[in-house]
């Protein structure tokens, strides 16, 4: 202690590196998820330009996806997602619910179409890409606590 001031990060270089690092160790799963979700809603929009036979592949599957990748990254917003990016309900469903509601009012509002089959295949789609992993990362936590509390 120098001066009856205690030792902060700010003067003490080895816990501002241990502070970094942990920060750092924090921003994994908000990364890792974000990767997710916008490598699976690419996903979505590849499996339906390949299902329906549409050619010029990168920008196709870049012109069909781009309106859900942006209601999603509304709903990482509205539901503060990084906090706890993993949380089926918390972070998924306004994710999940975004991405549908954003990504077909943004198609609407290109002229692009947005037929009733359309709205419900990407209903279940989207579910399933964006809720499912959150849901087995749930499950696997679980698990491992039950797993924990009973050795």
């Amino acid at each position: 202690m120098v001066g009856g001031m205690r030792p902060t990060p700010h003067h003490n270089p080895s816990a501002r590196a241990t502070e970094a690092f942990d920060g750092g160790v924090r921003r994994l799963p908000v990364i890792a998820a974000a990767i997710l979700d916008t490598v699976l809603i690419l996903t979505f929009a590849a499996l339906g330009r390949d299902a329906h036979h549409r050619g010029d592949v990168v920008t196709g599957v870049l012109l069909t996806a781009w309106p859900f990748l942006a209601g999603a990254a509304l709903g990482w917003l509205a539901q503060r997602a990084w906090r706890s990016p993993w949380a089926l309900r918390s972070a998924g469903l306004g994710i999940w619910g975004a991405a549908v509601i954003g990504g077909m009012l943004l198609r609407l509002a290109t002229g692009q179409s947005v037929a009733l089959a359309f709205i419900i295949v990407t209903m279940i789609v989207l579910g399933l890409f964006i809720l499912g992993p959150r849901a087995i990362h749930a499950l696997v936590r679980r698990r491992r606590r039950s797993a924990e509390t009973f050795s």
